[in-house]
Protein backbone atom coordinates (compact mmCIF):
# COMPACT_ATOMS: atom_id res chain seq x y z
CA UNK A 1 0.00 0.00 0.00
CA UNK A 2 2.03 3.06 -1.52
CA UNK A 3 1.66 6.66 -2.27
CA UNK A 4 -0.62 6.96 -4.74
CA UNK A 5 -2.48 4.01 -4.33
CA UNK A 6 -3.53 4.22 -0.87
CA UNK A 7 -4.38 7.74 0.53
CA UNK A 8 -5.21 7.84 4.10
CA UNK A 9 -7.02 10.98 3.68
CA UNK A 10 -9.70 9.47 1.21
CA UNK A 11 -11.73 8.56 4.69
CA UNK A 12 -10.63 12.17 6.33
CA UNK A 13 -12.57 14.08 3.87
CA UNK A 14 -16.33 13.79 5.45
CA UNK A 15 -17.80 13.82 9.09
CA UNK A 16 -19.47 10.58 8.18
CA UNK A 17 -16.75 8.62 7.09
CA UNK A 18 -14.71 9.88 10.08
CA UNK A 19 -17.33 8.42 12.52
CA UNK A 20 -17.66 5.07 10.32
CA UNK A 21 -14.15 4.24 10.78
CA UNK A 22 -13.63 5.81 14.49
CA UNK A 23 -11.28 3.31 16.24
CA UNK A 24 -12.00 4.77 20.28
CA UNK A 25 -15.29 6.02 21.26
CA UNK A 26 -16.80 7.44 24.66
CA UNK A 27 -19.62 6.72 26.07
CA UNK A 28 -21.88 7.39 29.03
CA UNK A 29 -21.09 4.25 30.12
CA UNK A 30 -17.56 4.88 30.58
CA UNK A 31 -17.70 7.52 33.66
CA UNK A 32 -17.94 7.72 36.79
CA UNK A 33 -18.50 10.77 39.08
CA UNK A 34 -16.58 11.69 41.82
CA UNK A 35 -18.43 13.72 45.16
CA UNK A 36 -17.50 15.35 47.97
CA UNK A 37 -19.92 14.62 50.98
CA UNK A 38 -20.16 16.73 54.11
CA UNK A 39 -21.72 17.08 57.26
CA UNK A 40 -24.76 19.97 57.38
CA UNK A 41 -27.69 20.91 55.75
CA UNK A 42 -28.02 22.81 52.05
CA UNK A 43 -24.18 23.12 51.92
CA UNK A 44 -22.72 23.59 48.55
CA UNK A 45 -19.57 24.89 49.57
CA UNK A 46 -17.11 25.79 46.21
CA UNK A 47 -14.04 24.12 45.62
CA UNK A 48 -11.67 27.26 44.10
CA UNK A 49 -9.13 24.79 42.43
CA UNK A 50 -12.07 22.81 40.89
CA UNK A 51 -14.62 25.29 39.20
CA UNK A 52 -18.15 23.95 39.25
CA UNK A 53 -17.63 21.50 42.05
CA UNK A 54 -18.31 21.69 46.17
CA UNK A 55 -18.05 20.43 49.09
CA UNK A 56 -21.76 18.95 49.86
CA UNK A 57 -24.22 18.26 52.52
CA UNK A 58 -25.81 14.65 51.58
CA UNK A 59 -29.11 16.64 51.06
CA UNK A 60 -27.26 18.06 48.24
CA UNK A 61 -25.09 15.13 47.33
CA UNK A 62 -28.21 13.19 46.78
CA UNK A 63 -29.39 15.58 44.67
CA UNK A 64 -26.74 15.62 42.67
CA UNK A 65 -26.30 11.84 42.31
CA UNK A 66 -30.25 12.32 41.04
CA UNK A 67 -28.68 14.52 37.98
CA UNK A 68 -26.09 12.29 37.52
CA UNK A 69 -28.19 9.42 36.88
CA UNK A 70 -30.54 11.98 34.99
CA UNK A 71 -28.11 12.23 32.80
CA UNK A 72 -27.04 8.64 32.07
CA UNK A 73 -24.21 8.21 34.85
CA UNK A 74 -23.85 5.05 35.63
CA UNK A 75 -21.97 5.68 39.09
CA UNK A 76 -20.40 7.85 41.60
CA UNK A 77 -17.39 7.96 43.73
CA UNK A 78 -18.09 9.23 47.16
CA UNK A 79 -15.33 10.86 49.32
CA UNK A 80 -16.12 12.00 53.38
CA UNK A 81 -14.97 15.54 54.79
CA UNK A 82 -16.34 15.02 58.16
CA UNK A 83 -17.39 17.34 61.45
CA UNK A 84 -13.88 16.48 63.00
CA UNK A 85 -10.84 14.46 62.83
CA UNK A 86 -8.80 12.92 64.81
CA UNK A 87 -5.54 10.40 65.15
CA UNK A 88 -7.79 7.41 64.77
CA UNK A 89 -9.73 8.16 62.23
CA UNK A 90 -12.74 7.18 63.90
CA UNK A 91 -15.25 9.34 61.57
CA UNK A 92 -14.11 6.75 58.59
CA UNK A 93 -15.44 3.67 60.12
CA UNK A 94 -18.49 4.79 62.90
CA UNK A 95 -22.19 3.81 61.57
CA UNK A 96 -23.02 7.63 61.55
CA UNK A 97 -20.10 8.80 59.64
CA UNK A 98 -20.66 11.06 56.88
CA UNK A 99 -20.40 8.24 53.92
CA UNK A 100 -21.73 5.81 55.88
CA UNK A 101 -25.19 8.35 56.27
CA UNK A 102 -24.74 9.38 52.51
CA UNK A 103 -24.90 5.99 51.08
CA UNK A 104 -27.97 5.22 53.33
CA UNK A 105 -29.89 8.33 52.16
CA UNK A 106 -28.51 8.25 48.43
CA UNK A 107 -29.62 4.57 47.75
CA UNK A 108 -33.21 4.97 49.51
CA UNK A 109 -33.66 8.08 47.31
CA UNK A 110 -31.54 6.26 43.71
CA UNK A 111 -31.70 2.86 44.51
CA UNK A 112 -30.14 2.22 40.83
CA UNK A 113 -27.28 4.14 40.74
CA UNK A 114 -23.95 2.70 42.06
CA UNK A 115 -22.53 4.07 44.66
CA UNK A 116 -18.57 3.71 45.23
CA UNK A 117 -16.96 4.33 48.56
CA UNK A 118 -13.53 5.34 48.80
CA UNK A 119 -11.98 3.45 51.41
CA UNK A 120 -8.84 5.87 52.79
CA UNK A 121 -8.28 7.89 56.21
CA UNK A 122 -6.25 10.74 55.21
CA UNK A 123 -9.98 12.67 55.03
CA UNK A 124 -10.35 11.48 58.87
CA UNK A 125 -6.95 11.57 60.19
CA UNK A 126 -5.95 14.69 62.35
CA UNK A 127 -1.87 14.62 60.19
CA UNK A 128 -3.58 14.01 57.27
CA UNK A 129 -2.18 11.08 56.48
CA UNK A 130 -3.29 7.89 54.60
CA UNK A 131 -3.00 5.35 58.05
CA UNK A 132 -2.08 5.27 61.59
CA UNK A 133 0.95 6.60 62.99
CA UNK A 134 3.50 4.87 64.65
CA UNK A 135 6.85 5.89 65.33
CA UNK A 136 6.63 8.81 63.36
CA UNK A 137 5.95 6.60 60.08
CA UNK A 138 2.87 5.42 58.94
CA UNK A 139 2.22 1.60 60.37
CA UNK A 140 0.69 -0.53 57.61
CA UNK A 141 -0.69 -3.89 59.21
CA UNK A 142 -1.99 -1.50 62.00
CA UNK A 143 -3.86 0.43 58.91
CA UNK A 144 -4.88 -2.01 56.96
CA UNK A 145 -7.15 -2.96 59.53
CA UNK A 146 -8.49 0.18 60.08
CA UNK A 147 -9.74 0.27 56.31
CA UNK A 148 -11.29 -3.39 56.60
CA UNK A 149 -13.19 -2.13 59.34
CA UNK A 150 -14.05 1.16 57.30
CA UNK A 151 -15.11 -0.81 53.96
CA UNK A 152 -17.02 -3.19 56.02
CA UNK A 153 -19.28 -0.30 57.52
CA UNK A 154 -19.43 1.16 53.62
CA UNK A 155 -21.11 -2.04 52.64
CA UNK A 156 -23.73 -2.15 55.68
CA UNK A 157 -24.54 1.18 54.46
CA UNK A 158 -25.40 0.08 51.25
CA UNK A 159 -22.87 0.78 49.39
CA UNK A 160 -22.05 -1.17 45.72
CA UNK A 161 -18.71 -1.46 45.35
CA UNK A 162 -15.39 -0.22 47.94
CA UNK A 163 -11.98 1.35 46.34
CA UNK A 164 -9.47 1.44 48.90
CA UNK A 165 -6.56 4.21 47.99
CA UNK A 166 -4.68 4.34 51.17
CA UNK A 167 -1.91 2.50 48.75
CA UNK A 168 -1.03 0.17 52.04
CA UNK A 169 0.16 -3.94 51.39
CA UNK A 170 -2.13 -5.85 51.54
CA UNK A 171 -5.09 -3.66 51.92
CA UNK A 172 -7.16 -5.85 49.44
CA UNK A 173 -6.31 -8.92 50.80
CA UNK A 174 -7.98 -7.84 54.31
CA UNK A 175 -10.94 -5.51 52.66
CA UNK A 176 -11.67 -9.20 50.86
CA UNK A 177 -11.48 -11.34 53.74
CA UNK A 178 -13.38 -8.85 56.02
CA UNK A 179 -15.97 -8.21 53.30
CA UNK A 180 -16.58 -12.19 53.07
CA UNK A 181 -16.21 -12.93 56.85
CA UNK A 182 -19.04 -10.02 57.09
CA UNK A 183 -21.44 -11.62 54.70
CA UNK A 184 -21.19 -9.55 51.90
CA UNK A 185 -18.38 -12.32 49.52
CA UNK A 186 -20.63 -10.56 46.53
CA UNK A 187 -19.34 -6.78 46.99
CA UNK A 188 -16.92 -5.92 44.61
CA UNK A 189 -13.67 -3.97 45.28
CA UNK A 190 -12.22 -1.56 42.67
CA UNK A 191 -8.59 -1.40 44.22
CA UNK A 192 -5.83 1.94 43.65
CA UNK A 193 -3.49 -0.69 42.48
CA UNK A 194 -0.89 1.90 40.73
CA UNK A 195 -1.68 4.74 42.52
CA UNK A 196 2.04 7.56 42.08
CA UNK A 197 2.90 9.93 44.76
CA UNK A 198 1.65 12.95 41.66
CA UNK A 199 1.49 16.50 42.35
CA UNK A 200 -1.33 16.23 40.47
CA UNK A 201 -3.91 15.93 43.60
CA UNK A 202 -3.66 19.26 44.62
CA UNK A 203 -6.94 20.47 43.89
CA UNK A 204 -8.38 17.59 45.36
CA UNK A 205 -6.64 18.06 48.51
CA UNK A 206 -8.09 21.38 49.03
CA UNK A 207 -11.70 19.83 47.97
CA UNK A 208 -11.04 17.01 50.39
CA UNK A 209 -9.16 18.69 53.51
CA UNK A 210 -6.37 15.86 53.21
CA UNK A 211 -3.43 17.58 52.55
CA UNK A 212 -0.79 15.76 55.12
CA UNK A 213 0.60 17.90 58.28
CA UNK A 214 3.74 17.08 57.78
CA UNK A 215 6.69 15.13 55.24
CA UNK A 216 4.64 13.32 52.08
CA UNK A 217 3.08 10.39 51.06
CA UNK A 218 6.22 9.24 49.15
CA UNK A 219 6.92 5.98 51.10
CA UNK A 220 3.85 4.40 50.19
CA UNK A 221 2.41 6.08 47.43
CA UNK A 222 4.52 5.03 43.81
CA UNK A 223 7.38 6.86 42.32
CA UNK A 224 6.24 8.62 38.96
CA UNK A 225 9.27 7.23 37.22
CA UNK A 226 8.32 3.16 38.19
CA UNK A 227 6.46 1.28 35.75
CA UNK A 228 7.55 -2.10 36.42
CA UNK A 229 6.80 -1.46 39.64
CA UNK A 230 3.11 -0.78 38.73
CA UNK A 231 2.47 -4.40 37.15
CA UNK A 232 3.90 -5.94 40.49
CA UNK A 233 1.41 -3.54 42.69
CA UNK A 234 -1.65 -4.57 40.34
CA UNK A 235 -0.42 -8.46 40.19
CA UNK A 236 -0.41 -8.42 44.06
CA UNK A 237 -3.95 -6.67 44.22
CA UNK A 238 -5.38 -9.01 41.34
CA UNK A 239 -4.06 -11.84 43.55
CA UNK A 240 -5.82 -10.79 46.79
CA UNK A 241 -9.08 -10.69 44.92
CA UNK A 242 -9.80 -7.42 43.00
CA UNK A 243 -12.44 -7.26 40.91
CA UNK A 244 -11.19 -3.63 39.28
CA UNK A 245 -7.98 -2.54 38.74
CA UNK A 246 -6.79 1.26 38.49
CA UNK A 247 -4.08 3.48 37.74
CA UNK A 248 -3.97 7.21 38.91
CA UNK A 249 -3.62 9.97 37.49
CA UNK A 250 -4.49 8.96 34.29
CA UNK A 251 -3.04 11.52 30.99
CA UNK A 252 1.19 11.55 32.82
CA UNK A 253 0.47 7.84 32.89
CA UNK A 254 -1.12 6.83 29.65
CA UNK A 255 1.56 4.49 29.07
CA UNK A 256 1.14 2.59 32.67
CA UNK A 257 -2.47 2.45 31.78
CA UNK A 258 -1.67 0.69 28.27
CA UNK A 259 0.28 -1.80 29.74
CA UNK A 260 -1.60 -2.71 32.39
CA UNK A 261 -4.44 -3.42 29.50
CA UNK A 262 -1.83 -5.66 27.95
CA UNK A 263 -0.77 -7.83 30.75
CA UNK A 264 -4.42 -8.04 32.93
CA UNK A 265 -7.06 -9.13 31.50
CA UNK A 266 -9.25 -7.93 34.56
CA UNK A 267 -11.77 -4.41 34.35
CA UNK A 268 -9.33 -1.30 34.24
CA UNK A 269 -9.79 1.61 36.13
CA UNK A 270 -8.05 5.41 35.24
CA UNK A 271 -8.68 8.19 37.43
CA UNK A 272 -8.26 11.56 35.57
CA UNK A 273 -7.61 13.12 38.55
CA UNK A 274 -8.62 16.87 40.17
CA UNK A 275 -5.20 18.21 38.54
CA UNK A 276 -5.79 17.33 35.27
CA UNK A 277 -9.16 18.66 35.68
CA UNK A 278 -7.91 22.29 36.78
CA UNK A 279 -5.25 22.95 34.33
CA UNK A 280 -7.94 22.28 31.35
CA UNK A 281 -10.15 24.62 33.49
CA UNK A 282 -7.75 27.02 34.04
CA UNK A 283 -6.04 27.18 30.52
CA UNK A 284 -9.33 27.57 29.14
CA UNK A 285 -10.18 30.43 31.18
CA UNK A 286 -7.46 32.18 30.30
CA UNK A 287 -8.52 31.65 26.89
CA UNK A 288 -5.46 29.49 25.70
CA UNK A 289 -7.11 26.41 24.76
CA UNK A 290 -10.38 25.53 23.63
CA UNK A 291 -12.71 23.30 27.26
CA UNK A 292 -14.77 21.32 25.80
CA UNK A 293 -12.64 20.54 22.87
CA UNK A 294 -9.62 19.56 25.18
CA UNK A 295 -12.04 17.75 27.73
CA UNK A 296 -12.90 15.49 24.90
CA UNK A 297 -9.68 15.17 23.68
CA UNK A 298 -8.23 14.22 27.07
CA UNK A 299 -10.61 11.63 27.95
CA UNK A 300 -10.52 10.17 24.58
CA UNK A 301 -6.43 9.10 24.92
CA UNK A 302 -7.40 7.85 28.45
CA UNK A 303 -10.02 5.36 26.89
CA UNK A 304 -7.46 4.92 23.43
CA UNK A 305 -4.65 3.95 26.22
CA UNK A 306 -7.02 0.94 27.00
CA UNK A 307 -9.02 2.04 30.60
CA UNK A 308 -12.41 0.63 30.54
CA UNK A 309 -13.68 3.03 33.08
CA UNK A 310 -12.73 6.66 33.40
CA UNK A 311 -13.09 8.64 37.03
CA UNK A 312 -13.23 11.93 36.09
CA UNK A 313 -14.77 15.04 37.23
CA UNK A 314 -15.91 15.84 33.85
CA UNK A 315 -18.41 13.50 33.93
CA UNK A 316 -21.18 15.49 33.92
CA UNK A 317 -19.83 17.63 30.93
CA UNK A 318 -19.05 14.92 29.03
CA UNK A 319 -22.03 13.20 29.78
CA UNK A 320 -24.16 16.11 28.23
CA UNK A 321 -22.30 16.49 25.21
CA UNK A 322 -22.46 12.67 24.62
CA UNK A 323 -26.09 13.40 24.25
CA UNK A 324 -25.93 15.77 21.74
Amino acid sequence: MYFPSYRPRRLRKKENFRRMVRETKLSVDDLVYPLFATFGKNVKKPINSMPGHFQMSIDNIVKEAEKAQDLGIPAILLFGIPDKKDESASGAFIREGVIQQAVKKIKDKIPDIMVVTDVCLCEYTSHGHCGMIEKGDVDNDITIEILAETAVSHAKAGADMVAPSAMMDGQVGAIREALDEAGYENLPIMAYSAKYASCFYGPFREAAESAPKFGDRKSYQMDPANIDEAMREISLDVEEGADIIMVKPALPYLDVIRRAREEFDLPLAAYNVSGEFSMIKAAAKLGWIDGEKAMVESLTSIKRAGADIIITYFAPEMAKLLRK
